[in-house]
C-alpha cells in the first residue's frame, strides 16, 4: 500500500489509517538515501521529465515554458524543500518500491557486467570465425539475470530462485498516524516464502499499535488459541495445519514454550513440576540415621541387642543349671551370639550406601541367619535322637554328642558360605543410583549385583527354616522337660511367616522403604526366635528357680 495520487491525497485525513496492517515488499534503509533525495533539483536535471512533473504536482507550481501562453500562477524555483511535504504526499525514507528499484538497477548492472566480462569473443567451434556481440539484444541478457547473486550495500543477499523469481519476502507494516498528518511505518512482522508453512508468517503482537476504537479481541489467523506451556499440539485430521487441539503433556514431560509439537522429557536428575512447564532438581534420598524412621529402627535394633546380650549373660551365669545344660549348652551360646549379631547386622542397612556396607549387608545377613537356623535345626535333631535313643535296643546313641551338632552347623554354614563366595566373586553388590523408580527423588541404594544369587541366599535360608520347622513340629509332643521342641515350633512358625510375607512386600516397595522392610523383617524374625525360645527359659531361671532342679525335671517327666 502506497500513496500514488498527489492531488487527491493532499487533502486527505489519514487518521483512519491509524493501526492498520499491510504487506509491503521487504526493504531496508540505505545510507545516503536521504541526502540523495535532498539534492534533487529539477532545474539542474532538465532531462528528468518525471521529476519536473512530480515537482509541479507536489508543490502546486509550474516551471516557465516559452511555448505556453499561461502567465499567471506560482512558478517553481527548484529550491523548494522536499522535507516540507507531508508524508502522505512524499516520503523521504526508503520505501518498498524505492528499495525494489534500487535492487533492480544493481541486478541489471551485475548482469551486464557478467555478460561483458564473459569470454564470448572467442573463436567459434565451427568455421574458426570470431563471434562478437557488438549489437546486443535485451533478450540476450535473460540468461545472465537468472544467475545474478550478490550482497547489496546493506548486506542483504539478492538472487533468483529456480523459477527465475526474486528471492524476497514481505514485511508486515503497522501504520501509526499523528495529528499533523505525518505517519510512521512500523515493521511488526515478516512473510518468508522460503520458510516452512507453519513459520512463513511471523508477527510480533507486542509491537502493534491498534486503532483507538479497537475494543475487541485481537484478530487471530488460527482456528483456535495458542497452546499454552504445559500443553502440546495435536493436529486435527482433515484440517489445515493451523487447526489443532491442545493436549496436556504426559506425566513426567514438560513444554516450556507455546505451541510445541511434542513435550520434552526432563533430565534424569530432574522431574516435571505440577504445571509441567519446567523441571525441578530431584532430592537424593536414602534411609539415614537422621530421620525418624532410621532412628526408630536403629533404636529397636540396639534395644533387642541389649536384651539378647542380657539373655546370654543370664545363661552363662547359670550355665551349670539343668535348664541351661539341656539340649546342648554350646548350641545355646552360639544361637544367642548369632541372634545378637543379627540385630546388629540391621545397622548395616541404615546410612548412605558405601562399597563396604554394600558388600557386607546381604552376605552378613545370610551367613548370620544360616548359622542361627542351623543351630536350631541341630537342637531339634538332638531332641528327636535323644527320644529315639531311650528305646531298648536303639542304635541312635552313637549319633548323640557334640559331633552331630557341630556337623549340622558346619555343613549348613559351609553351604551358605559357598553361595555367598560365588556371589561376591561373580557379581558382588555395589553402591548405585536409581533415578527412575521415584518421580521426585534420586535413590541411593545398594545394587544386589546378581539378583539370582541374592534369592539363592534367601532360598537356602528358607529351606533351612522349613526343615527346622518340620522337624520341630513332628517332635513337639515328645516328652521334654522344658518343651523346647514346642518353643522351637512356635519360633520357626513366626520366622517363616515373617519371611514369606517379606518377599511380596519387598518387591512392592521402592527406595528407602524397601530397605526399611528388610530391616523390619530381620528384627521381627530374630526377636521371634529370641522370644519364643529363650524368654520362657529366662523366666524360669530368674523368677521360678524352684523349677530349675533335677528332681523337678524328673518329676515332670513322669
Amino acid at each position: 500500500m502506497d500513496f500514488t495520487s498527489l492531488p487527491i491525497q493532499r487533502g486527505w485525513d489519514i487518521t483512519f489509517f491509524h493501526g492498520a496492517l499491510s504487506f509491503a515488499v521487504h526493504s531496508k534503509d540505505l545510507s545516503g538515501f536521504q541526502k540523495f533525495i535532498q539534492m534533487r533539483n529539477p532545474t539542474l536535471e532538465k532531462e528528468d521529465g518525471f521529476l519536473r512533473v512530480f515537482w509541479e504536482e507536489a508543490f502546486n507550481c509550474g516551471f516557465p515554458d516559452p511555448a505556453s501562453e499561461k502567465k499567471d500562477g506560482k512558478f517553481c524555483t527548484g529550491e523548494e524543500n522536499i522535507e516540507s511535504l507531508p508524508g502522505s504526499v512524499f516520503e523521504t525514507s526508503m520505501i518498498a518500491h524505492s528499495y525494489s528499484i534500487y535492487n533492480a538497477i544493481y541486478i541489471l548492472a551485475h548482469a551486464l557486467h557478467t555478460m561483458q566480462s564473459t569470454k564470448l569473443n572467442c573463436r567459434a567451434m565451427a568455421g574458426g570465425a570470431r563471434w562478437e556481440f557488438t549489437d546486443q539484444q535485451p533478450w540476450q541478457l535473460h540468461h545472465f539475470l537468472g544467475r545474478v547473486s550478490f550482497n547489496n550495500s546493506v548486506g542483504e543477499e539478492v538472487s533468483f530462485d529456480q523459477t527465475a523469481k526474486l528471492v524476497a519476502g514481505l514485511d508486515v507494516i503497522n501504520w501509526v498516524t499523528f495529528p499533523n498528518q505525518s505517519f510512521l511505518r512500523v515493521k511488526v512482522g515478516t512473510m518468508d516464502p522460503q520458510a516452512p508453512p507453519e513459520k512463513r508468517l511471523t508477527i510480533h503482537e507486542d509491537g502493534i499499535m491498534w486503532p483507538n476504537w479497537f475494543n475487541q479481541a485481537q484478530p487471530t489467523s488460527l482456528c483456535n488459541e495458542n497452546c499454552h506451556v504445559g500443553y502440546r499440539k495435536n493436529k486435527k485430521e482433515g484440517k489445515p495445519f493451523c487447526c489443532y487441539d491442545c493436549l496436556p503433556c504426559p506425566e513426567g514431560k514438560i513444554s516450556n514454550k507455546e505451541d510445541m509439537n511434542d513435550c520434552l522429557e526432563c533430565p534424569g536428575d530432574q522431574y516435571a513440576n505440577n504445571e509441567q512447564d519446567g523441571c525441578l532438581p530431584k532430592d537424593k534420598t536414602f534411609l539415614s540415621y537422621g530421620e525418624p524412621l532410621g532412628i526408630s529402627l536403629a533404636t529397636l535394633a540396639l534395644f533387642f541387642s541389649f536384651i539378647t546380650a542380657l539373655a546370654l549373660q543370664i545363661f552363662t551365669k547359670h550355665r551349670d543349671t539343668p535348664i541351661v545344660k539341656a539340649n546342648n549348652r554350646n548350641l545355646t551360646y552360639i544361637l544367642l551370639l548369632f541372634l545378637l549379631l543379627s540385630f546388629l547386622c540391621a545397622l548395616l542397612f541404615i546410612g548412605q550406601p558405601q562399597e563396604v556396607t554394600c558388600l557386607l549387608r546381604q552376605t552378613a545377613f545370610g551367613m548370620i541367619f544360616s548359622v542361627a537356623i542351623s543351630c536350631i535345626l541341630a537342637k531339634t535333631a538332638i531332641v528327636v535322637l535323644a527320644f529315639m535313643a531311650t528305646k531298648p535296643g536303639s542304635t541312635m546313641r552313637k549319633w548323640l554328642g557334640k559331633q552331630l551338632a557341630s556337623s549340622i552347623v558346619l555343613s549348613c554354614s559351609l553351604i551358605q558360605a559357598t553361595i555367598c563366595s560365588i556371589w561376591l566373586a561373580t557379581s558382588p553388590p555395589f553402591p548405585d543410583v536409581d533415578m527412575h523408580s521415584m518421580t521426585e527423588e534420586i535413590i541411593l541404594e545398594c545394587n544386589e549385583g546378581s539378583t539370582v544369587m541374592f534369592y539363592c541366599v534367601l532360598g537356602f535360608m528358607g529351606w533351612l527354616a522349613m526343615v527346622s520347622f518340620t522337624v520341630a513340629f513332628l517332635a513337639r509332643k515328645l516328652p521334654d522337660s522344658f518343651n523346647e521342641a514346642k518353643f522351637i515350633t512356635f519360633s520357626m512358625l513366626v520366622f517363616c511367616s515373617v519371611w514369606l510375607s517379606f518377599v511380596p512386600t519387598y518387591l512392592s516397595t521402592k527406595g528407602k522403604y524397601m530397605v526399611a522392610v528388610e530391616i523390619f523383617s530381620i528384627l521381627t524374625s530374630s526377636f521371634g526366635l529370641l522370644g519364643c525360645i529363650f524368654i520362657p527359659k529366662c523366666y524360669v531361671i530368674l523368677l521360678r528357680p524352684e523349677l530349675n532342679s533335677r528332681e523337678q525335671l524328673i518329676r515332670r517327666q513322669f
